[in-house]
């Protein structure tokens, strides 16, 4: 079975006993961390992935860095993946609960990439109609390329709007190559 499918099905299992058990908010802040610590910490996820190493010395490393700093449930899901020999999925096992924990909640992640930083009115203005859209409350992550010279890239889901002036170019320049304006005289 691939990384992914076992993954989605321990973070959808996370998620399921957090929710009865009434934790998901001290679980989803125990995976935010869980992911910084690797993000932060190229060892750390190269000793998870490492098949050389025994899960017993895994699970000691995992119980020293987050004892005390975990939700006692996050910790005793973190041993029992351990003790399946499933600690390499850790890691996009976050991601995963991250995913599903958002359709829970009703989160929408858009990614609008500007020429310039967003004003703040136009952020708000954006949220606001994305949030009339789709009906869920949107998580607005941004970021800058000046490549685009202007307007905005804007990615919700699996849909896609290039409203940049880079594009506009781009599609000038490819009706031009096609010649059809000589082909009118």
């Amino acid at each position: 079975m691939s990384d992914i499918r076992v993954a989605s099905r321990y973070a959808k299992s996370l998620i399921e006993l957090a929710g009865e058990k009434g934790v998901l908010e001290q679980v989803h802040q125990d995976m935010l961390l869980f992911s910084s610590v690797v993000a932060q910490n190229r060892g750390f996820e190269l000793l998870l992935t490492n098949p050389v190493i025994k899960s017993d010395k895994k699970l000691k490393v995992i119980n020293s860095i987050f004892t005390g700093k975990v939700q006692p449930m996050t910790l005793l899901f973190f041993n029992l993946v351990a003790q399946k020999n499933r600690e390499a999925v850790l890691l996009p096992m976050t991601a995963e609960f991250e995913k599903q924990y958002n359709e829970v909640k009703g989160i929408q992640i858009a990614t609008v990439t500007s020429a310039y930083p967003l004003a703040p009115t136009q952020r708000e203005s954006l949220i606001k109609r994305l949030t009339a859209e789709t009906g869920k409350s949107i998580q607005l992550k941004e970021s800058v390329d000046p490549a685009l010279i202007g307007g905005f890239v804007l990615r919700v889901g699996d849909q896609q709007i290039d409203s940049s002036v880079r594009n506009s170019l781009r599609k000038l320049r490819n009706d031009f190559k096609d010649n059809s304006y000589i082909n009118k005289l």
